[in-house]
């Protein structure tokens, strides 16, 4: 695996060997090179590492590097670093251990771990809490520390959390919204007991600010599977916190004689999305709201089928409050 990484990774490895200490890549850089493989560089675009340095040692190793935050990392800045989002900056996070999530979002208390199985057994998803230990360029044999056989949970394409879900979904209630997330951008199905807990804790994503909700909700929306993904916030009672609007279209009827709408109107919602050409984002969003003013006029005419007015001008309106929150 280390023959797919950027020299510059292989160098900064170096500088860390030479002051004594040791330096992991982790999370989605090594879930991405085990799903990828000999495609992992061009694939990668996030190069996460871990260390035992703290981050004052770290700042004495680069010179030019920043630490501003509470969760131990460093940001190095550098030449050129190809194919990822952030060129420029490599960042690398000391071993942490968390505890006192009173927000449902953020550790209360962030200490410095001691090892990589410490800071492993904080994660996610077992395919997010496996890690690579860097090795110098002329060694490049792979220690593959993988506690928690993520390894295997991505060959069998699944998503799992690590450790308890109930625990994992208390700490962060984000985390709701990314396994669902992830099975929609990879493919991959949700353990039956995690998933079980994404429904048992649903109402936990209130605590969750409307910015992160929505990050999530368009990289679900730019994934390979949109609308299963939609349907699995549905069905786990996500999509109640994130757009009840549209479950307001759930038995609303569209049939009459001419028409040739088939469906009741979330169903249309929905399978608009599944057949939208555009994978743009954006427009995606637009084609899953696109009706969702119907139930608010739906009337009966003379001959009692369910008829409309409006209810463009209606959607319209409900589209700007649902983007503004």
């Amino acid at each position: 695996m280390l023959d797919f990484m950027p020299n510059l990774i292989l160098e900064m490895t170096k500088t860390f060997h030479k002051a004594g200490f040791k330096l992991y890549l982790v999370g989605g850089s090594v879930r991405d090179m085990i799903l990828h493989k000999e495609k992992a560089l061009e694939n990668i675009k996030d190069w996460d590492m871990t260390t035992d340095a703290t981050p004052e040692e770290m700042l004495q190793l680069f010179p030019n590097a920043f630490y501003e935050n509470l969760f131990g990392t460093v940001g190095v800045p550098v030449e050129s670093l190809k194919d990822t989002e952030h060129a420029g900056l490599v960042e690398i996070t000391t071993f942490r251990t968390e505890r006192g999530y009173t927000d449902g979002r953020h550790p209360s208390v962030v200490s410095w771990g001691e090892t990589i199985e410490e800071d492993l057994a904080r994660r996610d998803f077992t395919m997010n809490a496996i890690a690579i230990e860097l090795t110098n360029k002329e060694d490049t044999t792979t220690n593959l520390i993988d506690p928690y056989h993520g390894k295997d949970d991505i060959e069998k394409n699944l998503i799992r959390s690590v450790g308890e879900p109930d625990q994992r979904f208390k700490e962060d209630a984000l985390r709701l919204m990314r396994a669902i997330r992830f099975a929609s951008q990879l493919g991959f199905q949700i353990e039956e007991t995690t998933l079980k807990a994404i429904t048992d804790n649903a109402d936990l994503l209130s605590q969750i600010s409307g910015e992160r909700i929505r990050d999530e909700l368009m990289k679900l929306l730019a994934s390979n599977y949109p609308y299963e993904g939609i349907m699995l916030l549905k069905n786990t009672g996500l999509l109640h916190q994130i757009l009840p609007e549209l479950l307001e279209g759930v038995g609303v009827s569209q049939q009459r004689p001419g028409r040739h709408h088939k469906d009741d109107v979330f169903t249309h919602n929905v399978l608009s999305l599944k057949h939208c050409p555009s994978t743009d984002p954006i427009v995606r969003f637009a084609t899953l709201i696109h009706d969702s003013g119907k139930p608010r006029v739906a009337t009966t005419d003379e001959d009692g089928y369910v008829i409309f007015h409006n209810h463009e001008i209606i959607g319209s309106r409900m589209a700007y409050e649902i983007c503004d929150r």
